[in-house]
């Protein structure tokens, strides 16, 4: 799109297709990879008019956040041509973000991997059209994901949109043929906004003179974004008859900062208020990278989000209900006065209001009588210090929207590692008497020495998240609450039920309520089904869900770290006062590996018929208390783990091995799997998404059921091990350090059941004792696919690889860790009961 003043050209590969529309399939319900990998995908066929059928695939928006994704289109048809080639019917734009929404969208990121012209195009207030020519000569206008033939809201949006291209198409004296013809020889999807409030409103007005569909973007159809500059767009607008959007253009990315932040200040543009600018520029990864077209909005907050607060209480006081708001007071009670008064003198009005027709009339009818514009209104309240801002530092509380097996408790823990904030579990009230009363009251006393509380509960009932905001707002009523929304759409259920099933069952009796260790997994699924069957999603639109400041939705089929990532980056866009500094990547690591591996519950429920809950262990009162103070806990579990380790010379030695960082080794199989296709990343997505990855990763040197093998070298080591321990002033380290061993990680090698990496052992031992491992290949295991299979099926698996090498005849999975991956690790003997 930059620099470019010819129009961009390229055909349709149609192996390159196939392979898109394949690894979309694979994500899909009945796909092979039912969703593993990260993502899902929504397929939909669309059956024409003339009989031929095309397929819409949708993902959901927080997907578009992941890497490596087969497209990042948001809005994309294929179908099958007449020829039988997979071809692209309709390509939207790449989805794209809102600035500081995503890091790529932060500011210091923007300036320094994109590049001008910068065009900064108004955001019109409708919804997307999308107009393409198939093979058939047969012009195709849909939304954004529905053709227009089956009978719910998408569908009237695209017939809507349809009859606006004839009519444009009259008004030059063109057909649709015409149309369809020309968008196939350009191989490109038209990208316009039906604005038409006669149809259905939004928040800004169109006048019967200038609704219709403006014409914003021209894509070519391809798995990856290309996308038609502003000018030729508009050219493209005049000639056949359609509105063109306005837009600047700016060479300076301090500049169009600068332009976007005066904007705003007003929201309101070359006379009329708008909803923001989408940037349309080019961008890169890194200086070696290719430019690519790349877009981000940059949306105003007020007066649209008053303007929306006024639509849904007005909406609230028509059927009854009391209006719930905490913003703009003073205005939003004069508004719904007038409100009142109106629907009083007019019978009719409200009935219209609640079809979504004269919603903007009736705002602009109160804004004339005050002879005021939403801009006016947000000036005064920060004049007179009404405006309520961003600069929120504590009474936040945030609420989970679960069910059992969606990591809440996992992404929690992690949030109290990073942060220090409060955490308490529900299940940690020992007492039947008035549970849900003594929840808000332990989640209200930890909010005087905490900025933010997690309130850990599923919360899956809309009864439940009442309770907990009454409770609390009437001890603190300044408190902020923000729902954790693990969605789940009814057309996900298996999958959700499939990912959550793993994680439970594979954890065994590390959970509060569910001891799968111990119970049958027919009553186990069964209260996981219970849960299922009476989640109730989250809807702002109805109490009590309104009385959320904030909802950051998150996926249930993701993992902890994905989701945790998410709900740092939402808390911090909206309340960036409870931060101090932010976490780095490493830090996330670690903080989930910290919630995995270091975690146990401290009381444990029974939810069982007759189920009692088990009394806490004087270590799990110590883990309880970590939850609220986390330093305090750290010194009594060390006090702890110091006393016993003073009968530690009594316990045998059950092998040596070099002990590995596991949070660098962690992120070494994250880059390596980031850029692999879905089926051979399965398997390890599979030990990540079910917690089967070690908690901790070592080279086996030597085991005690090789001692009588290898006499002398089990004697040495043993050594060792007894002078590192004599050496001790005290008896703190039951596994002291015997030396330091340079491991270089040379393949990944696994197959359905294991996965490890074939190391080589680079060191010695101060007095000479070279470490060496006595398998007949250096390795490290990586995790198992159950708990039923032992680590040392690796030694079988490498044979196996040895003798018959990888790929699909064997079944054997392997890559090259590429460059020289060198750690160091840790030589030291393990004991038998640690």
């Amino acid at each position: 799109m930059a620099h470019r003043e010819t129009a961009p050209y390229r055909a349709q590969d149609p192996h390159e297709v196939k392979q898109l529309v394949q690894a979309l399939s694979l994500h899909t319900k009945k796909g092979k990879g039912g969703g593993k990998g990260g993502f899902s995908v929504k397929k939909s066929t669309f059956v024409r008019p003339n009989g031929r059928s095309v397929d819409s695939w949708r993902m959901q928006d927080w997907d578009y956040k992941k890497e490596h994704l087969p497209t990042y289109a948001r809005g994309l048809f294929t179908y099958t041509t007449l020829d039988g080639k997979d071809e692209i019917a309709v390509r939207g734009y790449d989805k794209f973000f809102n600035y500081e929404e995503v890091r790529k969208t932060e500011w210091r990121n923007v300036e320094e991997h994109t590049r001008g012209p910068y065009e900064l195009s108004v955001k019109e207030n409708g919804c997307i059209i999308f107009i393409a020519g198939l093979d058939d000569g047969t012009l195709m206008v849909c939304s954004k994901h529905s053709t227009g033939v089956r009978g719910d809201v998408a569908v009237s949006h695209a017939a809507v949109g349809e009859r606006w291209v004839e009519r444009h198409l009259k008004s030059v004296g063109k057909t649709k043929e015409q149309l369809a013809k020309k968008l196939r020889e350009m191989n490109a999807t038209a990208v316009a906004e039906l604005c038409d409030d006669a149809f259905e409103e939004h928040v800004l007005a169109y006048a019967p003179e200038t609704a219709g569909l403006y014409l914003h973007g021209i894509n070519l159809n391809l798995p990856e974004f290309v996308t038609y500059p502003g000018h030729l767009v508009d050219k493209f607008a005049e000639e056949w008859g359609m509105k063109k959007v306005m837009y600047v253009m700016e060479d300076d990315i301090k500049k169009v900062r600068s332009f976007l932040e005066h904007v705003a200040e007003t929201g309101s543009y070359n006379g009329r208020d708008t909803e923001g600018f989408v940037i349309r520029c080019q961008s890169r990864e890194g200086d070696n990278s290719p430019w690519q077209d790349w877009f981000f909005k940059y949306k105003f907050e007020e007066p649209y989000l008053m303007y929306r607060q006024w639509r849904e209480c007005t909406k609230a006081i028509i059927s009854g209900r009391p209006p719930r708001f905490k913003k703009h007071k003073k205005i939003t009670e004069e508004y719904l006065l007038y409100a009142r008064r109106r629907f009083a003198r007019e019978p009719g009005l409200s009935k219209q209001y609640n079809q979504n027709h004269g919603i903007i009339s009736l705002r602009e009818d109160f804004l004339s009588e005050r002879g005021l514009k939403g801009s006016d209104i947000i000036r005064q309240e920060m004049e007179n210090g009404e405006y309520e801002s961003k600069d929120v530092k504590n009474n936040v509380v945030l609420v989970p929207v679960a069910t059992i097996g969606c990591g809440k408790t996992t992404v929690a823990l992690a949030l109290v590692k990073l942060f220090g904030w409060g955490h308490f579990q529900n299940d940690n009230i020992e007492s039947r008497q008035r549970r849900p009363q003594k929840f808000a009251e332990a989640i209200c006393a930890l909010m005087t020495p905490h900025p933010v509380v997690i309130a850990d509960r599923n919360n899956h009932q809309k009864r439940e998240r009442e309770q907990i905001m009454a409770d609390i707002s009437n001890q603190i009523p300044e408190t902020k609450f923000v729902a954790l929304h693990y969605v789940h759409e009814r057309n996900n259920y298996n999958q959700i039920r499939q990912a959550t099933r793993e994680r439970v069952l594979a954890r065994g009796d590390n959970h509060q309520t569910i001891q799968a260790g111990s119970k049958g997994q027919d009553e186990i699924i069964e209260i996981m089904e219970g849960f299922m069957h009476r989640f109730q999603p989250v809807d702002t639109s109805d109490a009590p869900d309104d009385q959320f400041d904030l909802v950051i939705d998150l996926d249930p089929i993701a993992s902890s770290r994905e989701n945790l990532e998410v709900i740092v980056e939402k808390l911090h866009n909206e309340y960036p006062g409870i931060f101090s500094d932010m976490p780095t990547a490493e830090d996330l690591d670690a903080a989930i590996e910290f919630a995995m591996n270091d975690y146990e519950p401290s009381i444990k429920m029974d939810l069982s018929k007759g189920g009692k809950w088990a009394k806490p262990t004087q270590q799990n009162k110590q883990r309880q208390n970590q939850n609220q103070n986390p330093s305090q806990s750290e010194a009594s579990v060390s006090s702890s783990n110091a006393v016993s380790a003073t009968k530690s010379r009594a316990l045998k030695l059950e092998y040596f091995s070099v002990r590995l960082p596991t949070q660098r080794i962690n992120s070494i199989l994250a880059a390596i799997f980031k850029d692999q296709d879905p089926n051979t990343a399965r398997f390890y997505r599979q030990l990540e998404q079910s917690r089967r990855l070690q908690p901790e990763f070592h080279v086996t040197l030597m085991h005690r059921a090789s001692a009588p093998q290898y006499p002398e070298a089990w004697d040495k080591l043993t050594q060792l091990h007894s002078q590192a321990i004599e050496s001790q002033s005290t008896n703190k380290y039951p596994e002291p350090e015997l030396g330091k061993c340079n491991v270089q990680l040379e393949r990944l090698v696994w197959d359905s059941r294991i996965m490890c990496i074939v190391v080589r052992l680079n060191g010695s031992s101060k007095e000479g004792l070279t470490w060496e491992s006595v398998n007949a290949v250096a390795h490290v295991t990586l995790g198992t696919a159950s708990k039923d299979i032992k680590p040392k099926e690796s030694n079988d698996l490498l044979q196996k690889w040895l003798r018959d090498g990888s790929g699909e005849q064997t079944g054997i999975g392997e890559l090259t860790v590429r460059g020289s991956v060198v750690l160091e690790g840790s030589v030291r003997g393990v004991l038998q009961r640690f």
